[in-house]
């Protein structure tokens, strides 16, 4: 099948977690099928996950104050998602 999108480029199907999703290499669009978005939306809602309450947080001291340098900085890390597995092309 053709891109819709760009109108030259075959779109290239791709199976991820039991989803068939279609994409076109070249605009990188992404076409799914019918009930398909429903199955992803489905999978990615978060599980009802048990109320846990913790003590407020304690106030704790600045990075100069515990001896670290002005470019330490802690790495940010992504948080990975159903999403970012199914549409990593």
């Amino acid at each position: 099948m053709k891109c819709p999108v760009c109108k030259e480029e075959n779109l290239v199907m791709a199976e991820r977690q039991g989803i068939e999703i279609d994409y076109c290499p070249s605009c990188r669009g992404v076409w799914l099928d019918r009930g398909e978005l429903d199955k992803i939306i489905e999978r990615s809602a978060p599980q009802e996950a048990p109320v846990h309450r913790s003590a407020p947080p304690q106030q704790q001291t600045g990075h100069y104050e515990r001896g670290y340098d002005k470019g330490y900085s802690h790495k940010k890390y992504k948080k990975k998602s159903l999403l970012g597995e199914i549409f990593d092309f």
